[in-house]
């Protein structure tokens, strides 16, 4: 019988959120530890920590908040709040994700009004960035852990990923060509996978 290439991905997840006031709490923390980005904090909670959700499934989810418009992080708690608890969790993880940040965000753009045009700012707010740079580098590359269990293989991913780079870092292409493009060459590959992988699994359980 032909091994179905999904077979090898794990999608349960292990621990669920037990309330709203959960969602609330965590995405709350998660947004005051989320110096420079969010999607660093946000998969070592759900992933690690919280074991919401597979390192699989979290890749799967964050592309799909990728593509859609809006913030991608608030893409993904909406998603998650809305998967356990329909309208009320997703605003409620909304919630948890914003409040807070928004309040100190406030506060912060008074007081640097003072201070936007002293050299210290300045290159406190470059060193922030080249930080913020290597946190995203560095989530990035752990994540492509889940790619050699994608159904479309490793060398499919490592192709896509390197066109997409080409197309939007070298060549400056607009993203929304970029993704319209690759993006429906991989979804039509993926899909084209999943029916071969289907059609055999059906004709060796015939057999």
């Amino acid at each position: 019988m032909a091994e179905n290439p999904l077979s090898s991905i794990p999608d349960m997840v292990l621990a669920r959120p037990q309330s709203k006031t959960e969602l609330f709490t965590t995405f709350s923390k998660m947004a005051l530890k989320g110096f420079g980005g969010v999607l660093v904090v946000v998969q070592f909670d759900l992933v690690d920590r919280k074991r919401w959700m597979t390192q699989t499934q979290f890749v799967e989810e964050w592309s799909v908040a990728q593509i859609m418009p809006g913030p991608n992080v608030v893409n993904l708690c909406l998603m998650i709040g809305g998967r356990y608890f329909g309208v009320q969790g997703a605003m409620a993880a909304l919630a948890g994700l914003m409040c807070i940040p928004l309040v100190l965000v406030l506060a912060l753009a008074i007081l640097f009004g003072g201070v936007s045009d002293s050299p210290y700012a300045q290159g406190a707010l470059r060193g922030m960035g080249a930080v913020a740079a290597g946190l995203i580098t560095a989530t990035g590359l752990k994540l492509t852990h889940a790619l050699p269990r994608n159904v479309m293989g490793l060398g499919a991913c490592v192709l896509f990923a390197v066109l997409t780079f080409i197309g939007v870092g070298v060549l400056r292409l607009p993203l929304a060509w970029v993704l319209l493009g690759l993006g429906s060459l991989a979804c039509g590959f993926a899909y084209y996978k999943l029916a071969r992988a289907t059609l055999s699994q059906q004709t060796g359980s015939q057999s």
